[in-house]
Formats: structure tokens, sequence, C-alpha cells
């Protein structure tokens, strides 16, 4: 039988505190930001009737990006809030490719770069960008805080690091850093509003003689969740960037 909206409870909490509340007292509760993909699990009766915990009466929880040493961003900051954010994307270009594959402006502007990780697609295109650039998860419950290596999120294909009871509160992305090439590649049946056939995006540091001193790769849709190359990467450091290579 397929479920309704009103098959669901939602609540609107007024403040983190509320929010860490319900998590911890509402069994099987979900938090909600940009709820792209929410209609797609009714439809395809993916989400059996539970609580649905709205983040948006959340002020807290909104803001755009805040770039100072590092990056961070708040569980309802948007795509939208970094493509428009010239700093940002000066910063960390990477990004801007990834959102720039993410189907039309009217999507970007409701899809948030917390419910891109939690969502856990395989093929989620702003995963994989944050990926290469040490991304890591500030994640909060009730319990307190405690801080996860995107890298070392995922376990299987939807599963990953995070209790019931806690939610994505902070994404930090260190500066990257100077000298760097960078490369994001995604590969689909057209070029807009198509899941991914695959993705790369990788960043690259060589010396003057083209040996390479530091490397990050990252892929999509070839794994049962974003991937980050570690082994490939471990086996290009210090080698000479050449053919054979």
């Amino acid at each position: 039988m397929k479920p309704y909206l009103q098959d669901y409870r939602v609540i609107n909490p007024q403040s983190e505190a509320e929010l860490k509340q319900a998590l911890d007292t509402e069994e099987n509760a979900i938090p909600l930001a940009g709820c792209t993909d929410l209609f797609v699990a009714l439809k395809n009766n993916n989400l059996p009737p539970t609580v649905l915990i709205n983040m948006y009466s959340c002020p807290e929880l909104q803001g755009e990006p805040e770039l100072n040493d590092e990056l961070v961003l708040k569980p309802l900051t948007t795509f939208s809030d970094v493509r428009y954010n010239q700093p940002v994307v000066e910063r960390y270009p990477l990004l801007y490719q990834a959102i720039k594959t993410l189907s039309v402006l009217a999507l970007q502007s409701r899809a948030t770069w917390a419910g891109n990780i939690v969502n856990a697609s395989p093929s989620a295109n702003g995963v994989v960008a944050l990926l290469v650039y040490d991304a890591r998860l500030q994640l909060s419950s009730v319990d307190g805080e405690r801080q996860v290596d995107l890298v070392d999120f995922y376990q299987d294909y939807k599963q990953f690091d995070l209790k019931p009871n806690e939610f994505l509160r902070r994404i930090y992305l260190p500066h990257p850093g100077e000298g760097w090439r960078e490369y994001y590649r995604d590969v689909g049946p057209r070029e807009y509003q198509a899941i991914s056939k695959t993705i790369m995006a990788g960043r690259i540091k060589l010396d003057p003689a083209e040996k390479i001193q530091d490397v990050r790769l990252a892929a999509g849709s070839v794994y049962p969740y974003p991937l980050r190359l570690r082994k490939t990467e471990a086996v290009l450091l210090e080698k000479k960037l050449d053919d054979s290579l």
C-alpha cells in the first residue's frame, strides 16, 4: 500500500535543543533538510510512515557559508548558497563544478550539502567534491558532539556512522592550500536532470619535476557509496607523472 503525507507526523523544533530532544525521544525520526528526495521515496514506497522533523523551523541551522581559515556549512546551507558566494567558489572551485551538474536551479536552491551527505546516494555529486577537500563532519545529539572525517563516514549502501539520535550539525572544509591542480567530471545520459553514470573528482600537487607531492581522488556511482580512492592515491604518491604511470 502506498503511503500518503497524512500518514506521517511532523515535528517543528524551534531550537537545536528541541531538535536533539525530538531525535532522542521519537523512534526512527528523520530530520528533513532540502527534501529533494522525499517525494521520490514516497512515490517508490521506500519511506514507511514515521516522524519527520522539519529542520527549517530551527533558525540556528540556517545560514550562508562561513569562510575564514576554513569553510563551514550549516545543515540548511544549500547548493545555491555556495554557487553564488564568489569567495567560496574561488577557494573551492570543485564545489561549483559539482553544483553545475545538479539538475536545475530550483533544485539547487533546495538541496543542502548536509542532505547530500546523509541521503548517501552512490551518485552524490556534492559528496564526491567534499571528499577531495578533506571534509569533516560534526555530529550532534543530547549526548554531546563528535567529529568524523567524511572519508570514514560511509560503511555500506545507505549505511553510515550516524547514531539514531544524532544529526549532522556542521561540515568543515580546511583551507585547500596553494599549488594544486583540480578536476571534476560527471558523465550521464544527458547533461542535466539525470543520475550520473560515473563521477570523478581529483586534486593533485606536483613539484617542478612533475613528481606527485600530494593527491586526492574520489569517485561516485562506482561503489555502494561515494568513494575516496585511497589505494590509488598511495600508488601515485612520490611518482613522476608520465605516460607509464
